[in-house]
């Protein structure tokens, strides 16, 4: 078998990345991108990487390189990813793959022209307890599911009045932190978001520098008829958790901390706990299986239809709170 040779451009997250790629059989991680020189050194010498870059080109311009995994700044996806495409690479890319729908038709326009596959990072579909409910749901466990509920909660506000993000010509909570729990809920319904609704605030960040919402509440109705509810906040006073409520004809799950419930009615005697581990994966785990599928020419269980079909959502959402009223997805792919 012939070995998979991979470039990591940015070195933040990426570094889970490279450390992944390192452990799979037949992948060699043969150069690494990073805009800061000791950032690059310290890294490259850590895991033996002899290949060290500053501009990003250097990778996915590489005719020897058949993989890319793209971790920089959320506004240089769009071009690097088109980049890695044009020159014949998979790509692996962090959410969200772009921030402007113009981005997304650019970049689905050259993936597609390639023949070569997508991914992105998103990773909540690996917790075991959340496979553990979509297998349920989709085995009519909970009968018909009338509304899902799920909430980003994470206290990282830093990351926008003080890091890249925050610097950035624009950015959404939403694309970066939302979007897992957008993804999370199409895929345990199996069901496509068909309209939104949305509102944003800026309480946590007002008197910071950031110029956009920073909280936003959005609405969804899926294909199968059930209404839907995100909450994206980077500023909660509460330890991190990803919030997943769903409400069946036949039994309601609650995503809780150490385990979660499930319900078969409204006495004591209905109650059960689901110790099923949560959140029990890393940063990494969707590599092995999208190395699996480059090796086999099949589509990867986290696809093009799902990275651009989460994006189409999330551009909605936005679209929805700037203009005060629900509006329809449209999809690109």
């Amino acid at each position: 078998m012939k070995p998979l040779k991979v470039g990591v451009i940015g070195l933040g997250v990426g570094e889970q990345h490279l450390r992944t790629y390192q452990r799979l059989d037949g992948v060699e991680v043969v150069a690494i991108c990073d805009i800061d020189p000791a950032r690059l050194a310290e890294v490259g010498d850590r895991y033996g990487v002899a290949g060290r870059h500053g501009d990003a080109r250097r990778i996915t311009e590489d005719p020897d390189i058949d993989i890319v995994s793209i971790c920089s700044y959320d506004d240089a996806h769009a071009e690097q990813c088109i980049s890695a495409f044009r020159s014949g690479k998979h790509v692996m890319v962090e959410k969200p793959v772009v921030l402007h729908r113009a981005n997304a038709e650019a970049v689905l326009r050259a993936q597609q022209e390639s023949g070569k596959f997508i991914s992105s990072n998103l990773i909540l579909r690996q917790s075991p307890r959340f496979r553990r409910v979509r297998e349920m749901v989709q085995g009519g466990e909970f009968g018909e599911i009338f509304c899902i509920e799920g909430g980003y909660i994470h206290d990282i506000l830093w990351k926008i009045t003080e890091g890249w993000r925050g610097k950035m010509d624009f950015y959404c909570t939403i694309y970066g932190g939302g979007i897992h729990l957008v993804d999370l809920m199409r895929w345990v319904l199996d069901q496509e978001v068909v309209e939104v609704g949305c509102m944003g605030n800026n309480v946590l960040t007002r008197d910071s520098k950031y110029k956009y919402d920073d909280t936003f509440l959005t609405m969804m109705r899926f294909s199968g008829g059930a209404i839907g509810k995100c909450l994206t906040t980077l500023g909660p006073r509460r330890t991190k958790f990803h919030a997943l409520d769903v409400y069946g004809t036949k039994r309601t799950f609650l995503n809780d901390m150490p385990h979660a419930k499930l319900f078969d009615g409204d006495q004591p005697e209905d109650q059960s706990v689901m110790d099923t581990p949560y959140p029990g994966m890393e940063k990494g785990d969707l590599i092995p299986e999208f190395v699996d599928a480059i090796r086999q020419d099949r589509e990867p269980g986290v696809g093009a239809r799902d990275v651009f079909r989460v994006m189409d959502i999330c551009f909605a959402a936005y679209e929805a709170a700037q203009a005060k009223r629900t509006v329809p997805v449209s999809y690109l792919i």
